[in-house]
């Protein structure tokens, strides 16, 4: 059984392969014989700092490198999160100074402190980093620097002892940062490791949100139960990665319980790879602009994925600073992909626009680049009568589709009861923006005999399905277990239902609707009758009990309307009448 200094061993020899200078306390800490610090208390190492800072930056006046260095070192926030986004910040977009250039001018410029490029940074990793602080003396195991500024602490714990688990080694970080907050001011990722198992994490991230790291290159992913410290290592810390990890792949979030740093899962971060560089291909000249689709299961993260996306594609200098709409078919899923996108402001280095009126998107999209539009797909339907303007013929546009469903589709010509003919969206998108290249996101697979998906947005770019994510930690597992509540029906209107089933649809025009609620309302009488919730809710009420006795846990019911809603709840509270409550905060099934 390998010890904890020989897991170190192996880590740094890793760390080395990649390109990292490796040292060692004894001959780097303040008293050792190449000392990098002067003090135990310094976690900045202001020589490499101070040197990175003139190699960077060697048009900007020495006095100014010098303002830099002091405003990164001293401390300017009362909160250790707060100062973290802070020096985040710093890192990526430079710190700001001014000078007095040769001419007497005053000018305005911004230090660099990290080349993207990777072709003048200084990477280093010491082990054993002693570090004294309001009287606490803790060693970390392994630290990583870039350019003198210490981004990664690495915690290692012995395989197979009792204590050592990845829950002892998440409790030492978070003992480290209470007893030693200054060494995460700049930190990027906290990585917490056994030697074969491994997890990565964000400063705020619980222990839950400590997740594997499964790929080095988004090629293979490793099968679960193999060793995932080298594939960790070299998947996160390889350089070019960890600097767009940094870069691209970072948010902050106001949150209610404050303020909350997101890292981008493995998952998360291939895919967008992946798919900006099909965008690039799909919307050049010659290009099909079908970008592609990808699926990611629910609750894996596909809003983040999203805006990492357009984070990505903003940045990338091919699409000249492209216009990127994102479309959804629903108002409260617009609201909620506005407010992820609204949080990640800064990673795609503008503020979203949300169009609230048909009016509000043509302004919004008449615009002569860039921009990142909201809009649901019905504000894509033109007055009656006419065809939809045209609103930009340019290339650099990107349709982000969320749920790529059949509210994308809808290109055929049908005649209304006038005799006018009429169009689906897509159509009216299409003509609104006939060179934009589109790509869909997806909660769930796209069905076999489903040719519409591929046709309009692509094969698949990237999947992540339930398995994996479940396999990750990502969501918990889904038991399917068959409880039927049969729906009590004639022989004779079978053959008619099955008819008006599957002749609903998501895409229709508003003057559709009456005849479409007429044919639902059918269904929805059948599915939502009396007796048959009463079975429903009897089955419901028995099965949860049943469960709460076994575990802690919440149902979840979902039914087919509001009103199917409304009928089922009146049932379960007729059957256990303390369960409701007029408070909304109160009661136990709302």
């Amino acid at each position: 059984m390998l010890t904890e200094a020989e897991i170190e061993a192996v880590l740094l020899d890793q760390l080395a392969a990649l390109g990292y200078t490796c040292l060692n306390e004894a001959v780097s800490g303040p008293d050792g014989r190449s000392p990098e610090r002067e003090a135990y208390s310094d976690t900045v190492l202001h020589s490499r700092l101070r040197a990175a800072i003139a190699r960077l930056n060697p048009h900007i006046p020495g006095d100014a490198r010098d303002d830099a260095l002091r405003k990164l070192v001293a401390a300017e926030r009362p909160s250790l999160i707060e100062e973290n986004r802070r020096l985040h910040r710093a890192m990526v977009e430079g710190v700001p100074v001014e000078y007095r250039a040769e001419d007497g001018t005053i000018r305005g410029d911004a230090v660099r402190l990290i080349d993207p490029d990777d072709r003048l940074n200084d990477w280093l990793a010491i082990a054993q980093f002693t570090v004294i602080e309001n009287g606490n003396n803790r060693r970390p195991d392994v630290v990583v620097f870039l350019n003198g500024l210490l981004v990664g602490v690495i915690e290692v714990k012995k395989p197979g002892s009792e204590n050592a688990t990845l829950g002892a080694a998440f409790n030492q970080l978070q003992t480290y940062k209470a007893q030693i907050p200054s060494l995460f001011r700049a930190n990027a990722v906290l990585i917490a490791t056994d030697g074969i198992q491994a997890r990565i994490g964000s400063l705020t991230a619980d222990q839950e949100r400590f997740m594997p790291w499964r790929t080095t290159d988004g090629t293979d992913v490793a099968p679960k139960g193999a060793p995932e410290m080298s594939v960790l290592i070299e998947g996160v810390f390889e350089k070019s990665r960890l600097l767009s990890l940094m870069q691209d792949f970072t948010v902050f979030g106001d949150t209610p319980g404050g303020v909350t740093k997101i890292l981008s899962g493995y998952h998360q971060f291939h895919a967008v790879k992946r798919a900006v560089a099909s965008t690039v291909g799909a919307s050049r000249s010659g290009g099909d602009r079908k970008v592609g689709v990808i699926w990611h299961t629910q609750g894996s993260g596909k809003s983040l994925l999203m805006a990492f996306y357009a984070g990505q594609l903003v940045r990338e200098p091919a699409m000249e600073n492209p216009t990127i709409v994102v479309i959804t078919d629903r108002n409260d899923l617009d609201d909620q992909l506005f407010n992820t996108f609204s949080m990640c402001r800064d990673l795609i280095r503008q503020t979203p626009i949300q169009a609230d009126s048909r009016e509000d998107l043509q302004k919004a999209l008449s615009r002569a680049s860039g921009g990142v539009v909201f809009t649901t797909i019905q504000k894509f339907a033109p007055e009656k009568g006419e065809a939809y303007p045209l609103l930009t013929d340019r290339r650099n546009v990107v349709v982000i589709a969320d749920e790529a469903h059949r509210s994308q589709y809808g290109f055929k010509a049908r005649i209304e009861k006038s005799g006018e003919i009429a169009y689906g969206f897509a159509k009216h998108l299409r003509d609104a923006l006939p060179n934009a290249s589109f790509i869909g996101f997806t909660g769930t697979p796209i069905e076999k005999d489903d040719v519409n998906t591929p046709a309009v947005f692509g094969n698949y770019i990237d999947v992540y399905d339930i398995s994996r994510a479940v396999e990750d930690g990502a969501t918990v597992p889904i038991y399917y277990e068959s409880r039927l509540a049969r729906i009590e029906l004639p022989e004779s209107e079978k053959p008619k239902v099955d008819a008006e089933i599957e002749e609903l649809t998501e895409d229709e025009a508003v003057s559709e609707q009456e005849r479409l609620k007429r044919k639902w309302s059918t269904v929805e009488a059948l599915v939502g009758a009396e007796k048959r919730l009463r079975m429903v809710a009897e089955d419901l009420v028995v099965h949860f009990e049943a469960r709460v006795q076994a575990m802690d846990g919440k149902a979840m019911v979902v039914c087919m309307s509001r009103h199917i809603c409304v009928d089922l709840y009146n049932q379960i509270v007729a059957l256990r009448p303390g369960w409701h409550s007029e408070d909304d905060n109160d009661g136990l099934v709302k």
